[in-house]
């Protein structure tokens, strides 16, 4: 491979210069440009598995508790630790990383870690997030019982019932 020789000259597609154009950074690198500006590149994802990364477990005994990352141990497994479990390793496909992370050294003690969390404020954030509210209305609903669910399902109806008034009678109105 050459050396880097700097940034080549623009070169400009002679039929609609206006459109686009074709920039080199450098010999060994090239991208596009769409209307005289950069198109964005999609990050893959943003969640990486970290020390300080809060998961949530997808599988096994601990499944729907939160965890954090302490220490990776190799490219499948971590080290998890959470204030109601104990320290153990945990395989990176049992995990689902969440956007949450805190500032812990590496393997702290269960002290560190726990006044961590409380600091970050992880239960309230997780319980605010989309995901976390979705997981408390699922765990709502399993816990119904037979009497809980005919009364959701008069409500639902009753519901339907007075938005199909109103829309009746919002189209009243409009026609005449």
């Amino acid at each position: 491979m050459q050396a880097d020789q700097g940034p080549l000259p623009v070169q400009v597609n002679p039929v609609r210069e206006d459109v686009h154009r074709f920039k080199c950074i450098s010999p060994d690198r090239i991208a596009w440009v769409y209307m005289n500006s950069w198109h964005k590149v999609a990050v893959p994802f943003k969640r990486y598995v970290e020390i300080g990364r809060v998961a949530l477990v997808n599988y096994g005994k601990e499944y729907g508790r939160l965890v954090v990352i302490v220490d990776v141990i190799d490219q499948n497994r971590a080290l998890v630790d959470a204030p109601d479990i104990v320290r153990g390793q945990m395989n990176f496909k049992r995990l689902s990383l969440t956007d949450i992370k805190i500032d812990i050294p590496r393997v702290p003690k269960k002290k560190t870690l726990i006044d961590a969390m409380e600091a970050a404020d992880v239960k309230n954030k997780w319980e605010k997030s989309s995901w976390g509210r979705k997981l408390i209305v699922q765990k709502r609903r399993a816990s119904l019982n037979d009497f809980d669910r005919f009364k959701v399902m008069l409500a639902k109806i009753k519901r339907g019932g007075a938005i199909r008034q109103e829309l009746a009678k919002l189209k009243k109105e409009n026609a005449a």
